[in-house]
């Protein structure tokens, strides 16, 4: 059963209740529990358990749940007059819009269904030849490991892997241990802005410098960083940058997008044939058929609520919340904290393992004995759960997380 909560404010009692924090510093709003607690409210929450999974999915508040149904009222309402008319021209200043905040052109951005038909885009967009070198980390996302793996075995394309230490010692480090898995063979790499299972943030910037003064290009997975860390993309100077909007935006399902710096246009193969013929048109890789169009308008909704709560707010609201939970056990005898603890290298996610217990066992003890929910990773040399806030998640909810770590590994 779904759990009641306060009345939702509505998208405008939201910016007053943001307008009046405005001058207010984000590292002191972070902080600020019964603010948090006036956000919460807008969310219909489940009480069996505590989430701490919202890196998956980041389900909408009230308010912009209530704006998606309108615009799905509305669409059914026009229907086909709404497909042949305004659909694309909705769609492309939705799209301008993202790509403000991005920090791109809008002619870079196109919106896409989630950051894997992103990435696969371009991974499957190149003109291989047998030979060809690509690489990435074995932490990287599962299935654009599988992406380059289809594109091995059609195409005679050689993966390397390198593995990324959970906690560098500088940004050379990890710089270093890209720059020497390049050959001349190298075509591409792709390198995570976030990482999804441990929350590290890479040196994107110096990565990207790295590899083209080498002659390589560079695809950015950012699917757990947009919305979530304030950045823009045209900072970072990489080739490719794709995100899930569905993720820290809580945009509803289905929804990402993909950016290509100008110059890389002509040089994909879409992975649906469409009408435009010119390849200079960012347009002809975003052909995906009759798509639910609701999704993309309610998108716009997103980034209103994004604005009034403002990147910094958000961004240090998140790192608040993850370095109140890992400060209290990361020297815990037996606790694991795979997630780097500097404010640079990490934001929300992170991720925790006991010695003794299974990432598995883990996460069923933590929702069967403790109420917890999250997620198990056991691989690519991370072993633990991933904890994932959201900006919802209250302290207390918080605390009895760390009581349930330190039970299980013995320390309370």
């Amino acid at each position: 059963m779904l759990t009641t909560v306060a009345a939702p404010l509505g998208m405008s009692g939201i910016a007053q209740s943001f307008k009046q924090k405005e001058n207010v510093p984000a590292i002191v709003l972070a902080k600020d529990e019964d603010f948090w607690l006036s956000i919460r409210n807008q969310y219909l929450l489940k009480p069996d358990y505590i989430n701490l999974e919202n890196g998956y999915y980041n389900f909408i508040p009230q308010p912009l749940l209530e704006k998606l149904i309108e615009h799905i009222r509305e669409v059914n309402y026009q229907g086909s007059w709404y497909m042949r008319t305004v659909q694309w021209d909705n769609k492309k200043k939705i799209a301008a819009r993202l790509a403000g905040i991005a920090g791109c052109l809008p002619e870079e951005l196109i919106i896409t269904r989630n950051a894997t038909e992103s990435l696969d885009l371009v991974i499957g967009g190149f003109h291989w030849t047998p030979g060809d070198e690509a690489i990435m980390a074995i932490q990287d996302y599962g299935s654009m490991l599988d992406m380059f793996e289809q594109v091995k075995n059609r195409y005679g394309v050689v993966n390397i892997k390198v593995s990324l230490p959970l906690h560098p010692k500088n940004d050379e480090e990890i710089v270093n241990l890209y720059a020497n898995a390049i050959s001349e063979r190298t075509k591409v790499m792709m390198i995570s802005h976030m990482v999804n299972i441990t929350g590290q943030l890479l040196p994107v910037r110096k990565i990207c410098d790295m590899a083209h003064a080498k002659g390589v290009q560079v695809i950015v997975d950012g699917a757990h960083a947009f919305a979530h860390s304030k950045y823009r993309i045209d900072e970072f100077n990489c080739d490719y940058y794709a995100t899930s909007l569905h993720k820290w935006l809580s945009t509803p399902l289905g929804a990402g997008f993909l950016y290509i710096n100008k110059k890389n246009t002509k040089k994909l193969w879409p992975l649906l044939a469409d009408g435009e013929k010119d390849f200079s048109k960012i347009n002809r890789l975003n052909h995906t058929g009759t798509h639910p169009v609701h999704t993309d308008l309610t998108i716009n909704d997103c980034i209103d609520y994004y604005e009034m709560m403002g990147a910094e707010k958000k961004e240090a609201r998140m790192y608040f919340l993850q370095n109140y939970w890992t400060s209290k056990v990361r020297n815990l005898p037996r606790v694991i904290i795979n997630t780097p603890a500097e404010f640079n290298r990490s934001c929300g996610i992170a991720n925790v393992g006991i010695e003794g217990i299974t990432p598995g066992d883990l996460a069923q003890r933590l929702l069967k004995e403790h109420n917890v929910f999250t997620v198990a990773i056991d691989g690519a040399e991370v072993h633990g759960c991933r904890i994932c806030p959201n900006v919802y998640t209250t302290t207390a909810e918080l605390d009895t997380f760390v009581l349930a770590i330190k039970k299980l590994s013995n320390n309370a």
